[in-house]
């Protein structure tokens, strides 16, 4: 005979959606998104389709896919750089000041990558050594650096660069939609996850974004790690500055301009946590396709350069804002199940 006293259970969640709320991320969404953006601009968006727009498209998102992988590693350890776009495009002026003057190419592009090396050391020694927020340390720099390249280049504009040199900036592999500098990128793209994902660097990352204090207790070099990864971002930069003069066969001081935003925004839609210690390079990586990608549409509809950039900004709004609304109320359903798991069952008579 049962008993007179009975008590309900807790209940349990099922397995099945527990699982699936844990695969429900952030970055997961991004990637959703970006294939129903595909999708729909295959269908129904004139043109999208094509071999060239295909090609436009992927040369056009390169800039921001260079930048945006050390970008996404600084950001996990809990810094930013906003000088990449000037770094940018001092690079690109200085290739075409010494260009002007007679060096070679090959002798012009070393040089380069060395300034964007030099860019990020004045960046990182600022933020580790004096203590300085990146934030405010590189919107300084951001001026700067563009200043500079004003004062090298002028208003002048440099296009008679090698033809190999341009047609490798903006050809394609054959007759696919794949320009020739999608290969080094994805080489860099399998570097970078690898670092981040698979060795002590990328833990000592993580663990440096998440908690400054505790990693430098448990050992890891906060200074020299965080002043790495400024360095890294100066070489990317000056990089994507030399490709930026390739690809749009252009030198100028202006080069490149905005393009810090763009990165921002494409990496923090990609799930990366501007406090750091959270994301993944899958989620900024599509973060970059699904901005890339809602700009080429655009243009192709005919919206205004204007009305991109405040879509883009309105993204970089949402890609901040949307993880933080979700942690808290994560947060406030945690605390509730708790204070409900704390009160003891009313009894229930049979």
């Amino acid at each position: 005979m049962p008993d007179a006293t009975t008590t309900t259970a807790p209940a349990v969640r099922p397995p099945a959606l527990a699982r699936l709320g844990g695969a429900v991320r952030w970055d997961t969404a991004v990637g959703v998104l970006l294939l129903t953006l595909l999708v729909c601009s295959f269908s129904f968006v004139d043109n999208f389709g094509n071999a060239l727009n295909l090609s436009f498209l992927i040369g056009n998102t390169l800039p921001i896919a260079l930048i945006a992988l050390p970008m996404t590693l600084l950001v996990v350890s809990g810094e930013v750089d906003l000088s990449v776009g000037s770094t940018a495009g001092l690079s690109g002026a200085v290739m075409g000041a010494l260009w002007n003057a007679g060096m070679t190419i090959e002798a012009i592009i070393p040089l380069c990558l060395l300034l964007g090396v030099v860019c990020g050391l004045i960046n990182g020694l600022l933020v580790t050594r004096l203590g300085l927020p990146s934030l405010a340390v590189t919107i300084g720099t951001m001026a700067a650096y563009r200043g500079i390249a004003q004062i090298v280049l002028g208003s002048d504009s440099v296009t008679d660069f090698p033809t190999q040199y341009l047609d490798f900036g903006s050809g394609r592999i054959g007759d696919t939609f794949v320009p020739y500098a999608a290969v080094p990128f994805t080489v860099l793209l399998a570097v970078a996850v690898v670092v981040l994902h698979a060795t002590p660097t990328g833990r000592s990352l993580f663990a440096t974004g998440a908690g400054e204090e505790a990693a430098r207790f448990s050992g890891i070099r906060v200074k020299r790690l965080k002043l790495s990864m400024f360095v890294t971002t100066g070489l990317i930069s000056a990089l994507t500055g030399v490709f930026w003069a390739l690809h749009y066969a252009s030198a100028r001081y202006d080069n490149a301009t905005g393009l810090e935003l763009s990165v921002i925004a494409a990496v923090l839609l990609g799930g990366i946590d501007f406090d750091g210690g959270k994301g993944t390079l899958g989620g900024a990586v599509a973060g970059v396709l699904l901005l890339g990608t809602l700009q080429n549409v655009m243009s192709l509809t005919n919206v205004s350069a204007q009305s991109q950039i405040v879509v883009t900004g309105v993204l970089l709004v949402i890609s901040v804002l949307a993880p933080r609304v979700g942690r808290q109320v994560s947060e406030a359903r945690a605390r509730r199940r708790a204070r409900a798991a704390a009160v003891p069952p009313s009894p229930r008579t049979s």
